[in-house]
């Protein structure tokens, strides 16, 4: 059965980190971007870290970070993943020598047709995945969805990298994009918070719980059904 993988992004907590990670999530998102609510220190990222057991990956994302700041997270926290969410040249992501992801903001300019978002793409071929988030006018999540119908040429590209989703992702939402764009991992972050950074270890178990689902439906093992889940308030991956 194809197993779709799940992200739960901008965690600052450690009973967060303990709770994502006994629901089966299998990577965690740290922040390093200052102007985010859900921002870890260095200490902080050390100690969330610290938590997390083998076979869990940790991700430390980035918005327009200098070549220092990246470097001093890979020293301290030692991430499994980098994420780059800003404008990052392809050379800046590839220098570190590191595993990274590579975040496009579908619907910005430039990347608002399928080709234009291929062409994009292949300039970070070299990455581990591609995200795909929506479009907002600052570098924070803007709670929406994006029209799938960008990831066409993506999807049939033969050179095509692992694509996440993100962009509006909640417990009531991830089945129909799973099953619309069959990606290979979702990422989500205010989807399953109480408060911006304070994460609910309910809406986390229900968020991989309809993840897994829906993977079970598209074998054919199981029906498809609603979460009671409400999908408002919502902003994104940052």
């Amino acid at each position: 059965m194809r197993r779709t993988r799940v992200k739960i992004c901008g965690l600052t907590r450690v009973d967060d980190v303990v709770a994502a990670v006994q629901a089966g999530a299998d990577a965690i998102g740290l922040v390093f971007y200052p102007a985010s609510a859900r921002r870890v220190s260095l200490d902080q990222a050390q100690n969330l870290r610290a938590t997390v057991p083998a076979f869990v990956d940790v991700v430390s994302l980035f918005v327009n970070a200098t070549r220092e700041q990246v470097q001093a997270v890979i020293d301290h926290v030692k991430p499994d993943l980098l994420q780059f969410h800003g404008d990052e040249s392809p050379g800046f992501c590839a220098s570190f020598q590191h595993r990274y992801l590579r975040a496009f903001r579908l619907g910005a300019p430039g990347l608002d047709s399928p080709d234009a978002v291929l062409r994009s793409c292949r300039q970070f071929g070299d990455a581990a995945g591609w995200l795909f988030d929506s479009y907002s006018a600052g570098y924070g999540g803007s709670g929406q969805t994006f029209d799938s119908a960008l990831l066409h040429a993506v999807r049939q590209a033969p050179d095509s990298r692992s694509i996440i989703l993100a962009g509006g992702m909640t417990p009531t939402s991830v089945a129909a994009a799973i099953q619309s764009v069959q990606p290979y991992a979702v990422d989500v972050s205010s989807g399953v918070e109480t408060s911006p950074g304070i994460k609910s270890a309910e809406k986390i178990r229900a968020f991989i719980r309809a993840a897994s689902k829906q993977d079970r439906v598209a074998s054919g093992n199981d029906k498809p059904h609603e979460s009671s889940l409400d999908s408002t308030n919502v902003s994104d991956t940052i």
